[in-house]
């Protein structure tokens, strides 16, 4: 997909979210957050489209998706039992790079987007360099054994990363290995966002 690689703060005050973790990102939504990017500009109450529109951007950018693999993803989600939004954001909290985000391997799921990407990490002992990786109930992930690369996630480990941690993956910072016990549910999708709203705009 074509990843974004502009202003990320610009994106954060857009959607009035927190997408983006990195600290320059975090801070424009703090100082800024009241205002949208632009000179001389002011929220104005979005037509249903647009909010919907927004809604749909902030899944996208969160978890790093192009249209056609949100559309794809929706497509499974409309397949499954449940509902259709719910079921669309658990698809992506499967995500291997959500995973390696949100057990605090790395700071950003753009930074877990690009180690994987690199070969950084092992599913049940095979290299996988796809982000987008769906995990299942009893899969392993884990750091590849190179001196170099153990020695920065430790090190990514050591400093800590805000809202790490999720019920349904175990965690040995000793070994630098996530077991999936369980899949995720409502409750663990981190993205504050309408979903049903998103599954009206793509059902047109």
């Amino acid at each position: 997909m074509a990843r974004y690689t502009g202003p990320k703060g610009r994106v954060n005050r857009r959607l009035q979210t927190l997408i983006y973790e990195n600290g320059g990102s975090s801070r424009a939504l703090e100082k800024r957050g009241n205002q949208p990017p632009g000179m001389h500009t002011r929220f104005r109450r979005p037509s249903t489209y647009g909010s919907a529109l927004m809604e749909k951007q902030k899944i996208k950018h969160y978890y790093g998706l192009g249209e056609r693999q949100l559309r794809r993803y929706f497509d499974n989600a409309t397949r499954q039992k449940g509902n259709t939004g719910e079921n669309l954001l658990l698809i992506c909290e499967n995500r291997l790079d959500n995973v390696v985000r949100r057990v605090g391997l790395a700071k950003t799921r753009p930074q877990a987007r690009q180690g994987i990407a690199h070969g950084h990490f092992r599913v049940n002992g095979v290299k996988v360099d796809k982000p987008s990786f769906q995990l299942r109930p009893g899969d392993v992930v884990s750091v590849r054994p190179r001196p170099n690369l153990l020695t920065m996630y430790k090190g990514i480990r050591e400093v800590g990363v805000d809202g790490e941690g999720i019920e349904w993956v175990t965690f040995d910072s000793e070994t630098l290995t996530a077991n999936v016990v369980g899949k995720p549910g409502p409750s663990d999708i981190s993205l504050p966002v309408d979903a049903n709203t998103v599954v009206e705009f793509l059902s047109r």
